[in-house]
């Protein structure tokens, strides 16, 4: 597992979590709430791993919304700090541009 998952992990069972602006925009476009992207956030599976993003460390990862269906999360942490865990963007994996089973991006 990541160092960045397991220090978001961290933050998110403290509960020092925010929803960036952009995030809450994408969560609603897509019909997804965010006690379900929080409720399901511990069982997710890191799919990528960026921990020299310029913004902060950050993880793509995957998690299933309250039906069962793929859900994409990018988490991260701002740079220079060690809080919050920043839910930066959700959205449901476009069949096009992801495999099968959402999990590996296509060409």
């Amino acid at each position: 597992m990541s160092e960045t998952w397991n220090r978001i992990l961290e933050l998110l069972r403290k509960g020092e979590v925010r929803v960036s602006e952009h995030g809450y925009e994408e969560l609603a476009a897509d019909g997804i709430a965010v006690r379900e992207i929080m409720a399901g956030a511990l069982n997710a599976e890191v799919l990528e791993d960026y921990p020299s993003y310029p913004k902060g460390p950050s993880v793509l990862t995957i998690q299933e919304d309250k039906e069962g269906n793929p859900v994409h999360v990018v988490w991260g942490i701002p740079r220079g700090f060690p809080a919050p865990a920043v839910l930066v963007t959700a959205y449901r994996p476009d069949p096009e541009r992801w495999g099968r089973d959402f999990r590996r991006r296509k060409g």
